[in-house]
């Protein structure tokens, strides 16, 4: 009788660095009753995305063809991404494309839509990272932050000190761009604490690391810290610009950047602890005090030495790419937003451009100029996560679409007519739930886009001033937090191969819940002891 081999051990870094946001069965550690509900789970999906697809498409709705077609291809790959049927970024494209054979609008029409500055975005920000993972300084930052005095002891407080950082810098830093500059730190400390495990026994010798709760909630909590935090402050989010200037044009009540975070601060603060609270205990870490942490800390800073030249050139392109994302934000601070100078900063520095040109420069700043060899290579830029950019991409088509075929309008006119609204309550929780529907399927620009003007004048032919409900819709829009799709820092986590598509639902439902209560009951409150809205 032989002795069973051992298995073979876990190397934490190579599975960091080479996540894939889809991953088959046989490339996950499963245990015998999670592999049946998985088989079972898309085994379901082949079947019932067709079948709803077909079905919606036989009802008898009265709406317009193209409405109609479109809503039974979104219902079908609805059901495609919830149970992973194919891989996500496949039922993103597989809708695409009968959108354009059942003639929803031409493939030029639709396609071009996938060039949105948020995929380029996308595209910069993890090559970025790419190069902050291979070269070590994602865990520099990593480590910097576990050697902050009494954070670096226990799994919730590096959560919860790591959600505070992200929402901060979210408030005047747009929110993808946040996740994407900390999405590299996140997976160091990841790898940090998953070692700790390694090390002391705690998980078996082959573990996954990518299937840790506590890298689920540090993933969680960063891109929802960074919804929240986007809140804070007019220039923080795109929907709140949009939502701004819908409402003061449709007012003629000016919100200034004060008056915004004095609406925001109270909801911000208790969705933050809500935040803390709830993803702690649905992905209860695997270890809570992290004891010894700070030798183990100093010990790796010591051996990681200073700086190596790929190092220096990573940080001198991320830090060019950061310093160019925040300038908006600080135009916006002294000169405002309705000043001709940070329109012309903002159209300048596109999000997009600046990230695809911050990742430009690691294949122009030379590690060995004598072998020309530069900080990274092209394979380096293959390996990243091209499946989350194409699932974003398609995303954004499917919001465009939305729009332009009036299914968004129609849905938000037949309900609001249907329900019967007649008072700013009723309005306000319509407009709240309406932006969180559509932001969960759209990203919550185009939520914003969408469900402002539509709650407007549902308000005003009520009878009401539509401040409040419209300005419930525009934070409701950046509080989908659901599917990958929902917002892009949802679906840069998800690229990290981290956070299971039904961690991110079930984490993402209680967090819809509570936003909308927090919204419904909270911003009315704020909105009047500041003296806005009044009829």
């Amino acid at each position: 009788m032989t002795a069973e081999s051992p298995r073979p051990r876990t190397d934490v870094d190579k599975a960091l660095l080479g996540h894939a946001t889809y991953r088959s069965l046989g490339e996950q550690q499963l245990s015998p009753a999670e592999e049946r509900f998985e088989k079972g789970r898309r085994t379901v999906g082949l079947f019932l995305a067709p079948l709803v697809t077909i079905v919606f498409l036989a009802l008898p709705l009265g709406l317009e063809p193209q409405q109609q077609n479109l809503a039974a291809v979104l219902l079908g790959v609805i059901v495609l991404w919830v149970t992973e049927a194919v891989p996500i970024p496949i039922g993103g494209l597989i809708g695409v494309a009968v959108v354009v054979f059942l003639q929803v609008e031409p493939a030029d029409d639709v396609l071009a839509n996938f060039g949105s500055s948020t995929v380029f975005t996308f595209i910069g920000a993890f090559i970025l990272a790419q190069a902050m993972l291979k070269h070590g300084l994602a865990r520099r930052f990593a480590f910097r932050i576990l050697a902050l005095p009494r954070v670096g002891n226990s799994t919730f407080g590096v959560i919860i000190a790591f959600g505070a950082i992200t929402a901060l810098l979210s408030a005047f830093v747009s929110n993808t761009a946040t996740v994407a500059m900390l999405l590299p730190t996140a997976l160091g400390i990841l790898g940090v604490i998953a070692k700790l495990l390694q090390e002391r026994g705690l998980v078996a010798s082959d573990f996954d690391p990518l299937r840790l709760r506590v890298g689920a909630a540090i993933m969680l909590m960063l891109a929802y810290g960074a919804s929240v935090g986007g809140l804070l402050t007019p220039v923080g989010s795109p929907p709140n610009l949009i939502g701004r200037g819908l409402i003061e044009q449709a007012t003629g009540e000016r919100i200034s950047f004060a008056a915004w975070m004095g609406m925001a601060v109270p909801i911000c603060l208790l969705m933050f602890v809500a935040l803390a609270v709830v993803l702690l205990l649905i992905n209860k870490p695997e270890i809570r005090r992290i004891d010894g942490v700070e030798d183990y800390v100093a010990r790796q800073r010591a051996e990681m030495g200073p700086l190596s030249r790929a190092e220096k050139n990573t940080l001198i392109a991320f830090g060019i790419t950061v310093a160019l994302w925040i300038f908006p934000g600080i135009v916006a601070l002294v000169a405002g937003t309705d000043s001709d100078f940070y329109t012309a900063v903002t159209d300048r520095l596109d999000e997009g451009m600046v990230a695809v040109l911050g990742a430009s420069l690691l294949y122009l700043l030379p590690t060995d100029w004598r072998n020309r060899e530069f900080t990274l290579r092209w394979s380096d830029a293959a390996d990243i996560d091209w499946g989350t950019i194409v699932l974003f991409g398609t995303g954004i088509i499917f919001g465009a679409l939305l729009s332009s075929t009036g299914l968004a309008e129609t849905i938000g006119n037949g309900v609001s007519a249907g329900l019967g609204l007649t008072s700013i309550v009723a309005i306000t929780i319509f407009a709240v739930l309406l932006a969180i529907v559509v932001s969960e399927t759209t990203s919550n620009t185009a939520s914003a886009a969408v469900v402002v003007p539509i709650v407007i004048p549902v308000a005003l032919a009520a009878g009401v001033n539509p401040f409040v409900p419209a300005i419930a819709a525009t934070f409701a829009a950046s509080f989908g937090f659901m599917l990958p799709v929902s917002t892009p820092q949802n679906a840069v986590v998800y690229g990290s191969g981290a956070v299971p598509i039904t961690t991110m639902i079930r984490s993402g439902f209680s967090f819809d819940v509570l936003g909308a209560i927090l919204i419904i009951v909270i911003l009315p409150l704020m909105v009047a002891l500041l003296g806005f809205g009044a009829a």
